[in-house]
Formats: C-alpha cells, structure tokens, sequence
C-alpha cells in the first residue's frame, strides 16, 4: 500500500512494540485478538517509557553521539519494517473487504503505526545537530518527514484521528448514488458505474445529474474533515512544522516555500499550451452543446468533459477530434475485439518490462492480486500498487475494465510495482522512490511508450499509423496529459491553504472553486454553496493522499522519456519514440530505480536525464506539432477565461 500515507508501503509500516512479540507474532500470523494484544503492549510501552525494543529509553538530557544515532534507526528500520507488513496486510483486507469489523482492525493498525512513528520522528530531532555520515544523516531525515498524517501525541487524539482517517476512506470507497434506471427501478452506482457512463454519455442533463449525484458523498465528510485538519495541523506542530502542508512540501529537499515556487515556475512553462488546448476544447463543445450550455469565452462546465472530475479529458476526443481526421486509434475497441480480460491487460503490461530486461513478477502477484470488482462486497476500485513485505509481496489492486484507459493505467501501476521490486535491496528508510514524483513519474514515462509502434509489436495493431495521423493522435494524448496539469496542481494549493489557514472552513466549497476556475478554467454545472465539500468527491482528499506527485510525475515522465530514447538510441519525432525491446533503455531504467531513496532526488534524475533540475522543455517539445496546429485553429477565436471570471465575480456567489 502507500508509505504511512506516503511513501509506497505506507499505512505499512509502525507501532511502538516490544519487538520480541513482533517478531514472534509476525512470524506465526497474528488473529485479531492477538492483534489486540500486540497494540496494547505498545501502549503500555509508551506509558512506561519503555522504548520498542524494550529497552530503556535514553535519557534526552546526555549530548547525543554518532553511535547512538546509528543504534537509533536500526533500531527504527527493523521496528518500522516489522510492524510495517501488520499494517499493510489489515489495509489490503480493509481496501479489498469493506465491512465495520475490517474497518476496525485497519483503524487500530493505523493507531499503531502512527503512534511508532510519530515517536521517532520526535526522538530523530535529538540528533539533528549533530554531523553525521551522510546516508545516516539522510535516513534520520527521511524518518522525520515520513509522515503525511502526522498524528498528536495525546493518545485519545490518535485514535480519533486514525478513526477519522479510515471513516472518510471507507466512505469514498462505499459511496453510491441512487437514480431511477431507465426501466422504472431505482439503480444504484458506485464510482466506476458512473465513470462509464460520464465517458460514454452525451446527454448533458444525464451528465450534471451525475456529476451532482456523485457528490452527495461530501457533505457528510465535511465535519470530520475539518477535525482531520486540527488533529494533523497538531501533529506537524509537535514534530517542528509549521502545519501539515508544509511538512508535505519538506519532502522534495529543499525548503517548502521553495518548493512551492518551483511548482508555480514549471505550471508557467506549460499554462500557455494549456490555455490553447481549453480555447480549443471549448469551441467545439460550443459547436456540440451550444452557446447557452458552453459559454465561448467562459469556463468550460465541468460535467462535459469526460469525468466526473474533468481531470482528463480523453473521453470526449470524439466530439473535438480534427475536422476530416481519420478516426484514430480507439484502443478499446481493439482491446474488446481480441478478448482480452482483465488478467490478459496485466500480462501485456508485465511484458512491456520484461521486455526491457526486468524479471517476471511473483507467482503471488497472480494469486493476491485484486483485478476484478466483486459481485459479493464492496472494495476500494481506486487502482493501488502494494508492496505488502516490502521484498516480493507486490500486488495490484484496481477494478479493470478493458478499455483504452485503463490499459494505460495498468502500465502505470506496475510501474510502482517494478520500481518497488527494484528497491528492495536497499535498508528501510531508502525503500522509497527519489521523491514521490519519481514514483508516479515511471508509470507515465512506461505509458509513454504506447505508441501504434508498440501496439503493433504486441499485436493489438496491424500497422502503425501514418505521420499525417499524428495530430489526432496527439490531440486524444493532450486531452489526457496536458489537460491534468492545472488539476494536479489545484488539489494541493487547496489543501496547502487549507491547512495553513489561509482557506477556513466556512470557505471549504466556495474556495475550491475558485481555483478550480483559476487554474483549470472549469466551472460547477449547477449552483454550489457551503452545504456542499466537493473536494471530498476526489479520492485523494479523503484518503489524505498528497497530489502535487501527480502534477510533477506528468513534467518528469517527458523527462524521462526523453532520456530513455536517447540511451536507446532512437531518432526522430520524441513522440513516435517507444523503449519496449530495448535493454540499454531498461538498464539505464533499472539502475535508477534501484538507487530507491539513497541519495536526493536531483541526484536520481542526473543518472536518468543527465540534467539536476525539473523542466517541462520536453512537454513542449513531445507535443510541439499538436501546439502549432492548435494555434492555428484558435485564431479568431476567444482564448482564456479570465475576462469571464471578472463579469462572473460581481455575482452573488453560488448564482447562475
């Protein structure tokens, strides 16, 4: 699962436990009462002041030394390790097993966690003045900001926290909206029922009524929404951070105002080919629905655009593909005309990597995956990759469908999947990925490489397509990559305010859309107010997910795509380029992904790009034929939405 709700074992890892009835539990396999038990001695180890070892804690007031530090995240790593695969086997039962009783058995391996590893992230302080071997020094940082749900020490706090946590989880991955069927009857549809519809349908009316309906799950999340943030607004306060945003944004080494203006300078980079993208988008949604329904100059409705989040607009590229263009690739049909099943999709996405050398994954991996939804309970379809034991329990948890999407999504998955396999070797605390851009980052790059050439070599294409194709192609690629970049920024410049303040509660709703306008050029397609907590309507905001990953894995990936194509060897167009076959690319691949968290993240994008700083020159340059044809369409046009936004804001808020 994620690391302690970061890193890719979190909500894996910790507990404050007599390591002996760890160890001993751990291997003979704990039953829930057992389970029980071990989280009691913890708390009974922390009132005595007991350490996890069960040795006596050291006494603050005797200057730290070098060994003493050493001996300090040994011991952190084996605890954390341990108790890491406890927590990580309730999550994959809780995510895959929704009940109360899972509920409560993931709620208590989360208390437990948090409570371990908020001690030791208090107890690495001590050593932070000290000089330090370097990789000791890294490890002692990396322990401290392992946290994106820091906990309060008080103990009553963290169990409301941790209930919180799995509630708002739990809720999501629950979550229906009921609508009378065409037939008379009422029907009921969890997300991936009205993802379907909202990719397919073209009845506007159909659409907003999902859209709405969707999120009715908010409002009851708002409340403890709000608490969440006072308990990890807390947490951070007693760790030394400001608030939890600002821990969040500690993990890319370098200061956290700093790191905000390097996302704000990287979206600057890529905002004009967006905002040439939404003019175009919206023209021909203008055409489709009309004026009174698309604004020309306005805000696209967010209901329109393919999702329920207009965070990818893909789905709809058959309402905007170019005038007398050739139909394009529509890999869905494709993929439904040879069969393939959900299990088939994950083999041809293991065969992209082996293909650059990797090796096979686990027979476990087969046996514990979760590809299907049930027809018998309800499970959490957002896709995961897990890494249980941290060593060759990996496993995907995601609700297939075969289409286009979802493909893609597969190689992306077991993109973490191989790059946890990768560092697996590496001591505890470095079992992670550069930053956790690096993680999301290797996925896309491996979609990247889904080109007709590629889908050619695996026989899901007769030929690969033309040149004289490649606008449509690019076009369809765009609505998916280009236009996620303002989403996958907003989410946590909203949190980000959020937890400073800045955004307070009574503000939740309306603020939300006010960035969502800002960045995205989106609007609500009908009224919302303050009765309403759409940001709970995204999985990552009530599964305490960071999100800014997302937005820097989409710079990253043409990075690297980039830098893989080079060592490959191959030529022309960067977006006619795919690595699959080649085993220089996938050594290149390999070494990176295996230097895991050992060393900063400029250092693992050197050995990868040859370059130490995030730069989206290879965006434009991927889709530099898409940007010059999109400029000559919009001439004439309204590009931007801003002077729209000026009219809107002398409106009573809500109104319409």
């Amino acid at each position: 699962m994620s690391r302690l709700m970061r890193r890719p074992r979190d909500r894996c890892a910790v507990s404050c436990i007599i390591l002996s009835v760890v160890r001993s539990a751990s291997a003979t396999g704990l039953s829930v009462a057992s389970a029980r038990q071990v989280a009691l001695l913890a708390l009974c180890a922390l009132v005595s002041g007991v350490s996890v070892l069960g040795q006596a804690a050291p006494t603050l007031s005797t200057p730290p030394t070098v060994d003493e530090a050493r001996a300090f995240i040994a011991r952190a790593e084996e605890t954390l390790n341990t108790l890491g695969v406890r927590a990580s086997r309730a999550d994959w039962v809780q995510s895959t097993y929704i009940t109360s009783d899972t509920q409560a058995i993931a709620s208590e391996t989360r208390e437990a966690q948090l409570r371990a590893a908020t001690q030791f992230a208090k107890e690495a302080a001590r050593f932070r003045d000290l000089q330090l071997p370097p990789d000791l020094g890294r490890k002692l940082m990396l322990l401290r900001l392992q946290l994106t749900m820091p906990a309060p020490a008080d103990p009553g706090e963290l169990a409301e926290l941790t209930k919180i946590a799995t509630s708002l989880e739990a809720d999501y991955g629950k979550g229906t909206y009921c609508r009378r069927g065409k037939d008379g009857t009422q029907e009921c549809l969890d997300i991936t029922a009205i993802e379907r519809i909202m990719a397919e349908s073209r009845d506007p009316r159909e659409l907003a009524d999902l859209w709405a309906g969707w999120r009715r799950i908010g409002p009851p999340m708002r409340a403890r929404y709000t608490r969440f943030v006072d308990l990890t607004n807390k947490g951070a306060r007693e760790l030394g951070f400001e608030n939890t945003g600002a821990l969040w944004r500690s993990n890319y080494d370098m200061p956290p105002d700093a790191f905000s203006a390097e996302v704000e300078r990287l979206w600057q980079q890529v905002r004009p080919f967006y905002v040439s993208l939404h003019a175009y988008v919206r023209r021909r949604l203008t055409e489709r629905y009309g004026a009174a329904v698309v604004p020309p100059n306005g805000p696209i409705p967010a209901h329109l655009l393919g999702n329920p989040w207009a965070q990818e607009w893909g789905n709809i590229y058959d309402l905007v593909a170019p005038a007398g263009a050739a139909r394009g690739l529509n890999l869905t049909e494709r993929l439904r005309a040879q069969k393939m099943d959900a299990r088939a999709v994950v083999r041809t996405g293991e065969g992209f990597f082996t293909s650059l050398g990797f090796e096979r994954l686990p027979a476990t991996f087969w046996e514990r995956s979760l590809f299907t939804k049930p027809a018998d309970r309800d499970v959490v379809c957002h896709a995961s990759a897990c890494s249980i034991d941290n060593r060759q329990d990996v496993r995907l948890k995601m609700c297939i469908q075969v289409n286009q999407d979802d493909f893609n999504t597969v190689h992306h998955e077991l993109g973490h999947t191989y790059y946890q396999l990768a560092y697996r070797q590496q001591p505890f605390l470095f079992m992670n990925s550069a930053n956790d851009a690096f993680h999301e980052a290797i996925g896309d790059t491996i979609a990247l490489s889904i080109t007709p050439a590629y889908l050619q070599k695996i026989g899901l294409l007769a030929a690969a397509t033309p040149e004289r194709e490649d606008t449509g192609l690019l076009l369809r690629q765009a609505l998916d990559t280009i236009a996620f970049l303002p989403f996958g920024l907003l989410i946590d410049q909203w949190r980000w305010q959020v937890f400073a303040g800045d955004i307070t509660p009574e503000h939740y709703n309306g603020s939300w859309w006010d960035l969502r306008r800002r960045y995205q050029g989106v609007d609500a397609p009908v009224a919302r107010s303050e009765q309403d907590f759409d940001p709970g309507a995204k999985y990552h905001v009530p599964a305490n997910y960071p999100y800014t990953r997302y937005f820097l894995a989409r710079i990253l990936q043409f990075q690297f795509h980039r830098a893989l194509c080079q060592a490959a060897g191959q030529t022309g167009p960067l977006h006619r380029c795919s690595i699959y076959g080649n085993s220089a690319a996938g050594e290149r691949l390999q070494r990176t992904l295996a230097m895991g968290a050992s060393r900063p993240w400029p250092d693992a994008l050197e050995a990868l790009t040859g370059g130490r700083q995030m730069d989206a020159t290879a965006i434009v340059d991927y889709f530099a034929p898409l940007k010059t044809w999109l400029d000559e369409q919009n001439r004439g046009h309204a590009v931007g939405w801003e002077q729209a936004l000026v009219r809107s804001a002398r409106r009573p808020r809500g109104a319409r």
